[in-house]
């Protein structure tokens, strides 16, 4: 099962089209409900802001067996990148390589890197953004994915409980984890758009950050997290009350 659906992930731009037609078929309908109206959706009507955490002089949290979060957050974000553009949401990624958002010059990278990530969300006025980290713990068998919102926003409440419902159902259903409301993370206090933190797991878990290091399963989590956003997108449209669903 694994050679077959390796075989039918991030194949070039064609197969990945074809990709997202099945699975859309396959019970996530592309079109927008409003009362009894169908509403199919403009191309490019969506625009969602993708943020690899970390980069450059910051490798992030450093996994158990040297794994770079910097790394990791880039190569997950690139292939949501690649699944949402196919399903014609406009992306703008406030990385692309492994470069922070500061001046060499700067004497606190890290606050002019914030604040720069801050800067391109504000600017794309996207419907969403999403922000890609990995976890860390001083106890080894702590694990699991977990969605981070703004306890203020309530868009970004249901966002982030249906990518937290799809990653728990489709990659680990012994995680018992929830989304979880937070007004700390600089992020989400500062950025005026619904945004999401995803942290995809834990890399001081070993086990879990051989799985995050993992090229297949990058792509599953990259398929899941754009499709419970695909879902949050058209039904947000559509006035629709966006709730977790058994059937996605």
């Amino acid at each position: 099962m694994k050679t077959e659906l390796k075989e039918g992930l991030l194949k070039g731009a064609a197969t990945v089209l074809v990709l997202s037609a099945v699975f859309w078929s396959a019970g996530q309908t592309a079109v927008l409900v409003n009362g009894d109206r169908e509403l199919p959706p403009e191309k490019g009507a969506f625009c969602v802001v993708i943020d690899a955490g970390h980069g450059g002089v910051d490798p992030g949290k450093v996994g158990a067996g040297g794994e770079l979060e910097k790394e990791i957050n880039l190569k997950i974000a690139e292939k949501l990148k690649l699944f949402l553009e196919a399903s014609d949401v406009k992306v703008e990624m406030t990385r692309t390589t492994d470069t922070g958002l500061y001046d060499e010059n700067s004497s606190n990278k890290k606050v002019q890197d914030m604040k720069q990530r801050v800067q391109i969300i504000e600017e794309a006025q996207p419907d969403i953004a999403v922000s890609i980290h990995q976890n860390s713990y001083g106890e080894e068998k702590v694990k699991g994915a977990q969605v981070f919102f703004y306890q203020d926003s309530v868009p970004g409440k249901r966002a982030a409980e249906l990518i937290q419902s799809r990653l728990v159902e489709k990659l680990d259903p012994e995680n018992h984890r929830t989304a979880k409301a937070n007004d700390s993370y600089y992020l989400l206090k500062k950025t005026g758009r619904p945004l999401v933190i995803v942290e995809c797991g834990f890399l001081s878990n070993a086990e879990e950050a051989k799985l995050l290091s993992d090229d297949y399963y990058q792509e599953k989590l990259a398929w899941h997290i754009h499709m419970a956003l695909m879902e949050f997108l058209n039904r947000s449209a559509a006035g629709v009350t966006v709730q977790p669903s058994a059937e996605q």
